[in-house]
């Protein structure tokens, strides 16, 4: 029982840096009427000098951000960086000696680990909400649009989008991901974005560095067996390019509309997410070997990535 007590108070004294973000973006309808959208989400402070981290999703667009604190004071929000790729912002509200968390290692974490999901979705009396699962599996890959996110961690605590934005935090009270409702419809399926990566993202903020990852500017699908006999390509797997970004790494190695990539250096790309993964885990300036299916011939292209 006192152990029950000791982590429910490490809970409790985490769940008042947890804070309920709210925004309003104002868009003009077909009459210049003026209609304000509102949204709703979680974050968390970690800084006790007013840095709160949530969801890019979030924010995103947003005219005016609200941050409710665990006294229920409303404070204004500015973001003032976003890492989009992992889904993460950062905002800074006017507020001092502030509860704050603590970041854990997200590079520890094993599958059944014991895990909780914290979030303020409304702002309301009594706190944040809390809700408990475990790891289910980690690197998870998840295409959402045109976004693909790399490397989540899959928990079955409950992530709705009211607690998105919030930390998913370990037995010890460390956040070792932040909760991210990339896929509202899920159900009992929750991913997080792991804390070392939001972590590196931090820094580069606090810092006033431009947030990079490796970029090469090409637009494809994957090729699976039908795709490929529906379009008469000479390969059943790979990554079919359709578009080329002007001035991009791919454009300067001459990679074209049409082509096949079928390896990054040693690596075998069966798909648009085996690629992804191979260039995040290059390093900008790297000069890679792209294999690639022009027509009936097949070229080795030498292509450096580039930061974005």
């Amino acid at each position: 029982m006192a152990e029950e007590d000791r982590f429910l108070d490490v809970l409790e004294k985490l769940s008042k840096s947890v804070v309920h973000v709210n925004t309003v973006k104002v868009i003009h309808d077909f009459y210049h009427r003026t209609l304000p959208i509102k949204g709703t989400g979680s974050g968390f402070i970690i800084d006790p000098n007013g840095l709160v981290v949530t969801n890019a999703h979030v924010v995103s667009n947003a005219d005016r951000i609200g941050v409710v604190l665990y006294n229920n004071n409303l404070v204004e929000g500015v973001v003032i960086g976003v890492c989009k790729n992992i889904d993460t912002a950062v905002i800074k509200i006017d507020a001092k000696d502030l509860p704050f968390a603590q970041l854990g290692d997200s590079d520890k974490l094993r599958v059944g680990q014991r895990v909780y999901a914290i979030g303020n979705p409304f702002g309301l009396e009594g706190g944040p909400s809390i809700t408990s699962g475990v790891i289910s599996a980690v690197n998870r890959t998840i295409q959402t649009g045109e976004n693909l996110f790399i490397n989540l961690v899959q928990t079955d605590a409950a992530i709705n989008p009211g607690n998105s934005g919030g930390p998913l935090v370990d037995m010890y009270g460390k956040v070792i991901a932040v909760n991210t409702a990339i896929i509202p419809y899920a159900q009992g399926i929750g991913f997080a974005v792991p804390i070392n990566a939001v972590r590196e993202c931090i820094e580069q903020i606090k810092n006033n560095r431009r947030f990079t990852t490796p970029w090469i500017g090409v637009y494809g699908i994957s090729i699976t067996p039908q795709i490929s006999a529906y379009y008469g390509l000479s390969s059943e797997w790979g990554f079919l390019v359709t578009n080329v970004v002007a001035g991009s790494p791919a454009y300067k190695s001459e990679l074209a509309a049409g082509d096949i990539i079928t390896r990054v250096n040693d690596s075998p790309i069966t798909s648009a997410e085996d690629l992804k993964k191979k260039i995040s885990l290059s390093n900008i300036g790297e000069t890679v070997k792209i294999h690639v299916i022009r027509g009936n011939q097949r070229r080795i292209l030498d292509l450096t990535i580039e930061g974005r």
